[in-house]
């Protein structure tokens, strides 16, 4: 048992070059030796004892050969010390026994060793011991000085090109193999749907991560036998977006070069040509579910081409027919109706006719997609009441804020004349399709094409020519505030007229009416009868509701034990109207003459 008080001694015994070799194995004992009491185990002891020993660990490995004393230390080590001991040469290919009885392969000791040349050749064969995503580690973290590096620093070793080929193979193969064999995998079904999405798979982050450490090889791996596919799909995905990212850091950087003079691409023309095996994803034919792969098979096509705009010429023809193919084989235009809670619905219409309008020359399908957006329900476009806050705000920036294109904006309300606009620019698309479409759109859709679509003009002009029913003015629910409507000789019937209104159906607006009714103090009890029963409990002014309540129920203790069980509904159930809430809560007719 050692005493606490002379970890520190020890510690200088064990660096001194005057340390004889018969008593460096008593120092090594003593300072590896728990620190204990009369009591037992000291942990305030035994942090000093930990402290002595990582300070004098480097002079006592370089001093011993023995193997059960060099396992002996280096048990005691973490992870951390061990790779700075590996990299400078103290800790070598000879301990990994000692080290690996103890812990699993880390990509710090991998990088350490392999910047020894004799022992590159061992830190590659520890690469399969590491789990998948720490391999691109070995790579990542070979300049561990990386981020605080001065010029005082010494440069890092240069990565012995048979690690790195060996990191690189080793990121890129799990994609290669994922290609051949695209089948989901047991499981599947447990899935959440949000996550069910083999793109995800096409994501490689540690194979795109290589790559891009090493442009000048990439034609070269386009070509090559097994890895080839994963190296063209990634670039397909990655290589512009990484590009565009890249130059937007480089502009913010004030200490940066000035950028050259417009973009320049990421791959060259030989490069996508190299590339274009792989752009329709024609290992994913065959998947399963095909309305739902094919779906995503497009979607992803098109966000390849929106990446690499030049391939909308270079591949014209292969993309036209992956397109056909892909919406005959998903029955993607077939008609189906909205289902109850099924939020993503009108998303995936306006994907997929802003998919088709880059990809398509088929009339048949680009008619088909027009139809599409017109089954799309109409916006609800609201303009807010007035908030100082807000005004003040965006007065500043933009004066004319509350113009019905701006406030299509503000919920994505725009993106189904957007994606009308992208057919329309399609040569291919029957213009007849598109102004079926232009006559069933809302006031504020027509003014957003008139300010801004970038269209052809016949579609520009076909827009302006359609007439606007003066009963209709510009579409827009403007919620006024009490003083506003105060100016109106029935503000009850205004806020009638705003709960009536389609933005009471739509999701993002509903709230906006909802809050500036109860707001109101012109509002009636009849008003907020028709509002959720959450929306007047739970969100808005809770000295209106209280009133209403204690009126409602008044000393029955029916009713109030009625409130208290109705008042379970969660977010997502069918809304209950307050009204309905109020009317629940009657008691049975033997109560009824229970005063209230």
């Amino acid at each position: 048992m050692v005493n606490a008080r002379t970890y520190p001694l020890w510690r200088d015994l064990a660096m001194s070059e005057d340390l004889p070799k018969e008593a460096l194995k008593t120092v090594i004992d003593a300072l590896c030796a728990p620190a204990t009491t009369r009591a037992g185990f000291d942990a305030q002891a035994d942090r000093w004892r930990e402290e002595s020993l990582k300070a004098a660990l480097p002079a006592l490995l370089n001093r011993t050969s023995d193997k059960r004393l060099r396992g002996q230390l280096l048990v005691h080590a973490d992870e951390k010390t061990l790779a700075a001991l590996a990299a400078d040469g103290t800790v070598t290919t000879a301990d990994l026994s000692a080290i690996l009885k103890h812990r699993r392969v880390w990509p710090g000791l991998i990088s350490a060793l392999a910047q020894h040349p004799g022992q590159v050749e061992t830190a590659v064969s520890l690469l399969p011991r590491l789990p998948g995503h720490e391999v691109e580690q070995v790579v990542r973290d070979w300049d561990t000085d990386r981020y605080t590096r001065t010029k005082d620093t010494p440069p890092a070793p240069v990565i012995p090109q048979v690690i790195f080929d060996a990191v690189l193979e080793s990121c890129l193969t799990p994609l290669a193999a994922y290609l051949l064999h695209p089948e989901p995998e047991e499981g599947w079904e447990a899935v959440s749907t949000f996550s069910k999405d083999w793109s995800l798979e096409l994501g490689d982050r540690d194979g795109w991560a290589m790559l891009a450490r090493c442009p000048e090889r990439w034609a070269l791996l386009t070509e090559h036998p097994a890895l080839g596919t994963a190296v063209q799909h990634l670039l397909l995905d990655q290589a512009e977006t990484q590009a565009l990212e890249d130059a937007r850091l480089h502009a913010a950087d004030p200490n940066g070069e000035e950028p050259p003079t417009g973009p320049v691409p990421a791959l060259s023309e030989d490069l996508l040509l190299a590339c274009l095996p792989a752009l329709c994803l024609p290992e994913l034919a065959d998947l399963p579910n095909p309305q739902a792969a094919s779906r995503r098979t497009l979607h992803h096509i098109a966000n390849r081409v929106h990446s690499n705009p030049r391939l909308a010429d270079l591949a014209a023809r292969q993309l036209h027919a992956a397109a056909d193919v892909l919406v005959t084989r998903g029955q993607l235009l077939s008609w189906s109706d909205k289902q109850e809670g099924d939020h993503q619905f009108d998303g995936r219409i306006l994907r997929l006719a802003e998919d088709l309008a880059l990809l398509s020359a088929n009339p048949d399908h680009l008619a088909g997609a027009c139809a599409q957006l017109a089954r799309l329900d109409q916006p609800a476009v609201v303009s807010p009441t007035q908030s100082r806050t807000l005004i003040r705000v965006l007065d500043n920036r933009d004066p004319d804020h509350d113009r019905p294109a701006r406030l299509l904006e503000r919920h994505s309300e725009h993106r189904r004349v957007q994606a009308l606009a992208g057919l329309a620019a399609n040569p291919h698309t029957p213009r007849a399709a598109v102004a079926d479409v232009l006559n069933g759109l809302h006031p504020a859709e027509l003014a957003w094409i008139a300010e801004k679509a970038d269209a052809p003009e016949w579609f520009l002009a076909t827009a302006a020519a359609i007439p606007v029913p003066e009963d209709q003015n510009d579409g827009v629910v403007r919620l006024l505030d009490d003083d506003e409507l105060g100016k109106h000789p029935d503000p009850a019937a205004i806020l009638q007229s705003w709960l009536d209104s389609p933005a009471t159906s739509e999701i993002l607006s509903r709230s906006e009416v909802y809050r500036a009714v109860v707001k109101s103090r012109h509002h009636t009890l009849e008003h907020l009868r028709q509002i959720p029963a959450d929306e007047v409990l739970a969100r808005h002014e809770p000295d209106i509701t209280l009133k209403i309540l204690l009126n409602h129920c008044g000393r029955s203790t029916g009713r109030w034990k009625a409130l208290a069980a109705a008042m379970t509904f969660d977010y997502d159930e069918d809304k209950k109207t307050f009204g309905q809430l109020l009317d629940s809560l009657d008691p049975a007719p033997a109560e009824a003459r229970t005063p209230s």
